[in-house]
């Protein structure tokens, strides 16, 4: 796959949108002590982000509360996470992800890699003004503060969101693949800044150059190399970098993979890819976990979660009678 192949969602805008009556409907779901739960999610998973937007604006007016501020004191346990998840504009949600991220006990190492390697330069400049307007911090001196090292470079690096764009030089690509080489031969802390520096400012059609000429250099696959070279979470987050240049869908459908099997259903990490992902890339990204894994992530989703959480995740996958 190439970056201009054609990618799909699974939510798109409602037709005859309605968000007086959206909001209306969510009021009366939200009122007294139960909950309609299977309400919220016809409405919340059934809009697209702008139109549920709209509704929270329309509920504010109509009832003087903040639609997420409700969701919080009426819903509980995951399927509070993934409904308030919705609400949030998609660089407030990254934002969101990145500060609970950090701001907890221990740094959740893998939520940064998801998100810094994953974005592109315009998500990552908007990612940044929302983190400092929802928490008046700086984002890299939260990154700089909470990581170490080289890892803490490479993330620095990624979420200055200046990687060069569409631009290719298939001279320079040998250059760059020796330079990824020599790094993988010596790992001294300057081949280790080249690396980083080379994954994370060219161009995703340059390095598809660059990954070729290595293999030809080398003999050997750049995530190999890296894999046999490095560890710990600087080698994570180089493989992640070279997987979503390569295929952005399929990098995504292996952390589904691994957050549901090699974790015990890993909830946030769940969550955060299908919210994340529902607008840009996940009818896409559940095409290659059945390609890769034989299994639908349906299927896996139905096997692992249950309840108004179940059918919430489900109802953002979009699955249909094929995938049962």
């Amino acid at each position: 796959m190439f970056c201009g192949d054609y990618v799909q969602g699974t939510i798109f805008p409602a037709p005859n949108f309605n968000p007086i009556m959206d909001a209306q409907m969510l009021g009366g779901a939200l009122q007294g002590f139960g909950c309609d739960k299977d309400m919220l999610i016809d409405i919340l998973t059934q809009r697209c982000n702008a139109q549920r937007l709209m509704i929270a604006d329309a509920y504010q007016s109509m009832y003087g509360r903040d639609l997420i501020g409700d969701l919080k004191e009426k819903l509980s346990d995951h399927f509070k996470d993934v409904m308030v998840g919705l609400m949030y504009p998609p660089p407030s949600y990254d934002a969101h992800e990145l500060w609970h991220a950090m701001k907890g006990a221990g740094t959740e190492e893998n939520c940064l890699i998801d998100i810094l390697a994953s974005r592109t330069n315009g998500e990552i400049f908007q990612m940044r003004e929302a983190y400092c307007l929802q928490y008046s911090n700086n984002l890299q001196e939260d990154i700089y503060s909470e990581t170490s090292g080289h890892f803490r470079d490479t993330l620095m690096n990624l979420a200055q969101g200046t990687r060069e764009e569409g631009y290719t030089d298939p001279a320079m690509a040998a250059q760059d693949a020796m330079v990824l080489w020599e790094a993988c031969q010596q790992k001294t802390g300057e081949h280790k800044t080249m690396l980083q520096m080379v994954l994370c400012n060219k161009s995703y059609q340059q390095l598809w150059l660059v990954f070729q000429e290595f293999q030809n250099i080398s003999g050997q696959d750049i995530v190999d190399a890296i894999n046999e070279c490095y560890d710990g979470y600087f080698q994570e987050l180089l493989v992640a970098i070279v997987l979503c240049i390569r295929d952005k869908p399929a990098y995504f459908a292996y952390r589904l993979y691994s957050a549901i099997h090699d974790f015990g259903f890993h909830n946030k990490t769940v969550i955060r890819i299908l919210i994340a992902r529902s607008e840009i890339d996940l009818m896409t990204i559940r095409k290659r976990y059945k390609e890769r894994y034989g299994k639908s992530l349906f299927h896996d989703i139905k096997n692992f979660a249950s309840g108004h959480y179940e059918k919430s995740l489900l109802a953002i996958c979009a699955g249909d009678a094929e995938d049962y």
